[in-house]
């Protein structure tokens, strides 16, 4: 028997990377999961690889019509929702404040915060009501970037700790009805985009060779796959393992907050550049 038998799943951007792990693992676990993806290519494939056993609605995660009609979607086919993932995101490439030109700022930051940010708000607005009524869960992707400098540039890191803030304040706000909990995965090799905004929008994570440059960095010496990280997820989604946790915060991260202090600051070299 698997530990998710009889539940019911929704989880956002489910059509690759670390969302398609989490579904996979899901579908495995007995769950029946519902995805909301911008990738129709990608949820074609999804429902050819799992069948019924998943329903696929194409959308933006930053339209509350469009998470709203997944989650009536994903109820008119299974009947009830337990767990609702808010899992899409994209990435900011790391680009330093000092390199970010003037005149993209607004708009990426403004692209940064919907889908890393609004995205998951509007998946929790939209999820309420039926996950009231199964007294079920939300779970929220943030990252190592959600507790330490240096996993991504001030752009990404801002959006992931406001990620962290949003688990406290609605595990405060859903209380006792549902339980609101985070998994901070470290370095993934997945399709991660950025934003279209700094002109990364088909630029993706794959094009850098993260087990290389991150694996022998990490506590645990190695880069963990997506499907390694599927577990955290599984966990909160359960029912009797996890009635304590709300607002709970798990660092999943391959040990990046034990490396200590190894590596020289940031900013080296700002003098110089900007020298008179």
């Amino acid at each position: 028997m698997g530990r998710l038998d009889g539940q019911v799943a929704l989880i956002t951007g489910g059509a690759s990377g670390l969302g398609r792990a989490i579904v996979d693992r899901f579908v495995a676990e007995g769950a029946r999961v519902g995805v909301l993806d911008r990738s129709r290519e990608r949820l074609d494939q999804l429902k050819s690889d799992h069948g019924n056993r998943v329903c696929c609605s194409a959308g933006d995660v930053r339209s509350f019509a469009d998470n709203e009609a997944a989650v009536r979607d994903c109820v008119a086919a299974f009947g009830s929702l337990d767990s609702a993932v808010g899992n899409a995101g994209i990435w900011d490439y790391s680009v330093p404040l000092v390199d970010l030109p003037p005149e993209n700022i607004d708009e990426a930051f403004d692209e940064l915060f919907q889908v890393n940010v609004k995205g998951y708000m509007l998946i929790a607005k939209a999820a309420l009501p039926a996950l009231v009524r199964s007294q079920g869960s939300l779970i929220f992707t943030i990252s190592n970037a959600g507790f330490y400098p240096d996993g991504g540039g001030p752009l990404y890191t801002a959006t992931k700790h406001a990620v962290v803030g949003l688990v406290r304040q609605l595990a405060y706000e859903f209380a006792p009805s549902v339980r609101v909990n985070g998994v901070a995965p470290g370095g993934i090799g997945t399709d991660l985009r950025g934003p279209a905004s700094l002109g990364m929008a088909e630029r993706s994570i794959e094009s850098i060779d993260l087990p290389k440059m991150a694996g022998p960095i990490l506590p645990i010496g190695r880069l963990p796959t997506p499907e390694e990280y599927t577990g955290a997820y599984v966990f909160f989604a359960t029912r009797g393992d996890t009635v304590p946790a709300t607002g709970s915060l798990l660092n999943y991260d391959g040990g990046i907050g034990i490396r200590g202090f190894g590596g020289p600051a940031g900013g080296r070299g700002l003098a110089e550049r900007f020298a008179k």
